[in-house]
């Protein structure tokens, strides 16, 4: 292991990342710092919850503050910041600033965050309160841009992180007529799982002979991840099969394709004794954050989510990701599987198919790198109660569970029956394996260890400004499926099927915004 001395951390942000309990850098973290420390341009490409942010965050902060041989820390003026970071997503911006603010304040810089969704205001008046680093979502900083509230001539490093996410959501023109308002001399680091899309270009446009630096290839393995496809014999099974795997002890991530369908199901979970809170567009900003807060700080250990939360929601100890719908393509799914076997921990994945999908998922799997056997699953499974854990109750098919006082879980370790895989342990004690379907490990993908721990509380997603019913309130959850009353919900769900073929781009889509994740443009 590397320490951050080792690398040229000034001295005061190693003391800022040992109260932290961050002592030894990750891969891409060694690879980078010394050249941008340096003040080089660098490409970076490692996988989501590689370290990527504290690898930007440490030279950014380093340099703006004059902690680095040959920088100076100039007066600080109102609305004119020295540093930006572009993220795709408000959860992610959130994810940013929080690993800055430490940082920025052993240093004596003060970091805001911009995005759509919310009011202005507080934006503007942070900005001409003199900031040093803004972390931005394109839309809402290109409206400050155009209204003369934020001017970027002053700004000495860019830094672009999900460079592909924003290619997916449709924002590199917003991008590029931004990085052109810096100026041209400045620091760039752009960081990427994937350069296609268009990120190539930005790469040629505005980067200055770049150190490319790659930790890992688009599909390294992770050996503490575990993949498996189940196939479930039509709606009723599927449902039942569902409902149990969300009754397990630990964190879990639930995926559909509709913002309806994520709402829908995680009201019926917590209606059936089974407390989850949904993640989606159309959602409010407060709302946002009361159910990642719920998730992260274990009120409730069930997250049903859209495509929003595959990218930038980074809470350790989510045990099992679960495919409600499959996604459409690939990059989905391991961006999708990405939520587990973080920071050292293990995970398992699955995918649940009905006969119909059968031949998408098996493209999917096999363009992902995936090597597993399907297996046919239903309530009683061997397989499924290994995924479950030994402390959930067994799921009555349809039947709502009676309930009791509720009980704060959200992550105790227990021992899963069966398991040959004793250093596979997990918070939350679901053992893989026993007859469950066993990925090839050698090929494999999945992500880096994520050095933060709680997930931040903010939301990502469409633009919306009007107050979108929230969702439910936190409450404790016990390791029973009938542990916990049904939470409160403001509103009644919308039925919605989602279609087999709609891509994760239109998870969450609200009328008027981009694709789920992203915030208002223009």
């Amino acid at each position: 292991m590397t320490s951050f001395s080792s690398l040229g951390v000034p001295e005061i942000l190693v003391r800022a990342l040992t109260a932290q309990g961050k002592t030894e850098a990750f891969p891409i973290q060694a690879a980078t710092l010394a050249d941008t420390l340096g003040g080089r341009d660098v490409l970076g490409r490692g996988r989501t919850g590689s370290g990527k942010t504290l690898a930007f965050s440490l030279p950014l902060v380093a340099r703006l503050a004059g902690l680095v041989p040959g920088t100076h820390l100039p007066k600080r003026v109102p609305s004119r910041p020295r540093g930006l970071v572009l993220a795709p997503t408000r959860e992610l911006a959130t994810q940013i600033a929080a690993t800055l603010e430490p940082l920025a304040k052993a240093a004596g810089l003060h970091v805001t965050t911009i995005f759509g969704g919310v009011s202005q205001r507080p934006q503007e008046s942070a900005l001409k309160g003199g900031i040093d680093i803004v972390v931005a979502c394109p839309g809402r900083l290109e409206d400050l841009m155009k209204q003369k509230v934020i001017s970027l001539a002053d700004v000495q490093i860019t830094v672009l992180d999900e460079a592909d996410h924003m290619a997916d959501l449709g924002f590199l023109p917003g991008v590029k007529r931004i990085m052109a308002a810096t100026p041209a001399g400045g620091q760039r680091m752009l960081f990427s799982a994937t350069l296609d899309n268009g990120v190539d270009k930005l790469v040629t446009a505005f980067l200055r002979n770049p150190l490319r630096h790659s930790v890992d290839t688009a599909q390294s393995p992770v050996s503490a991840m575990t993949h498996h496809v189940l196939t479930v014999a039509d709606a009723t099974v599927k449902r039942d099969v569902v409902q149990h795997l969300a009754s397990g002890t630990g964190r879990r991530v639930l995926f559909m394709r509709t913002k309806h369908a994520a709402k829908k199901l995680a009201k019926q979970l917590t209606s059936a004794g089974v407390p989850a809170v949904d993640l989606h567009g159309n959602l409010s900003q407060g709302a946002r954050e009361r159910n990642l807060d719920a998730f992260s700080n274990g009120g409730v250990r069930v997250l049903v989510a859209t495509d929003i939360a595959a990218r930038g929601i980074h809470v350790d100890d989510v045990e099992l990701v679960v495919h409600v719908d499959p996604p459409a393509e690939h990059k989905a799914y391991l961006h999708r599987s990405g939520r587990t076997a973080r920071a050292g921990s293990g995970g398992d994945v699955v995918t649940l198919v009905l006969p119909e999908q059968m031949g998408d998922v098996r493209d999917l799997t096999r363009q992902a790198g995936i090597k597993v056997t399907p297996q046919p699953v239903r309530l009683g499974s061997p397989a499924l109660e290994q995924l479950v854990g030994t402390l959930a109750a067994p799921v009555a098919p349809t039947a709502a569970a009676p309930a009791a006082a509720p009980a704060r879980s959200g992550g105790g370790r227990s021992a899963s029956a069966g398991s040959s895989q004793p250093s596979r342990r997990r918070r939350g004690g679901s053992g893989a394996g026993g007859g469950a379907a066993r990925t090839d490990v050698a090929s494999a993908p999945g992500t880096g260890g994520g050095r933060r721990r709680g997930g931040a509380s903010a939301g990502a997603g469409a633009a919306r400004r009007d107050g979108a019913p929230a969702a439910a309130r936190s409450q404790g959850s016990g390791a029973r499926r009938s542990a916990a009353p049904a939470l409160a919900w403001t509103s009644e769900s919308t039925p919605s099927t989602p279609s087999r073929r709609q891509g994760p781009r239109r998870a969450g889509r609200s009328t008027g915004a981009p694709a789920a994740g992203g915030e208002r443009r223009g």
